[in-house]
């Protein structure tokens, strides 16, 4: 397992071929951090299918609302829900939107980011200062490259457990 310098600022998605260790940049985006941090802990994010992923783009997944597999999983609705907590305002910063970056998925809205996420495949610049980047994958980068593509994928990957290293 990856070298974990704060337990409590660290992800654990546990994916079908492996974990996938996440340093979130809590000093960088605190609110979005302490969201994903929340849902971790109440198991809002374990069995959530991967509802859009595009080959040398992202991987996106979070809908908490529609996308749980094993409980209502909708995949027509797939990536239109979020939690029942309030949207969280942008915290766009400097952070580049290189490969195995966090991003907060949103609508139209910079202020709609609420539970869903993408991890980037590639270096995706032209997404810098217009959506929030607020963790980095420091370990299994190589499980995230395995997800299945497409918008959405016939048959879906899930995070089948989301935790906070703190917690594992």
């Amino acid at each position: 397992m990856a070298d974990i310098k704060d337990p409590e600022n660290t992800i654990i998605i546990t994916l079908k071929d492996g974990p996938v260790v996440i340093e979130l940049l809590s000093d960088v985006a605190p609110k979005h951090a302490a969201r994903m941090k929340e849902l971790a802990r109440a198991g809002a994010y374990d069995n959530v299918a991967f509802h859009r992923v595009i080959e040398g783009f992202m991987a996106q997944t979070g809908d908490v609302a529609n996308a749980n597999m094993e409980k209502d999983y909708n995949p027509g609705r797939a990536g239109t829900g979020g939690s029942d907590l309030p949207d969280l305002p942008a915290e766009f910063s400097k952070l580049p939107h290189d490969r195995g970056t966090l991003g907060a998925a949103r609508s139209q809205n910079p202020n709609s980011a609420n539970s869903q996420f993408f991890i980037n495949f590639s270096d995706n610049h032209f997404l810098n200062g217009q959506y929030t980047v607020y963790g980095r994958v420091i370990e299994g980068m190589e499980h995230v490259d395995k997800i299945a593509r497409g918008e959405p994928p016939v048959n879906p990957d899930r995070m089948i457990s989301v935790k906070v290293a703190a917690d594992a």
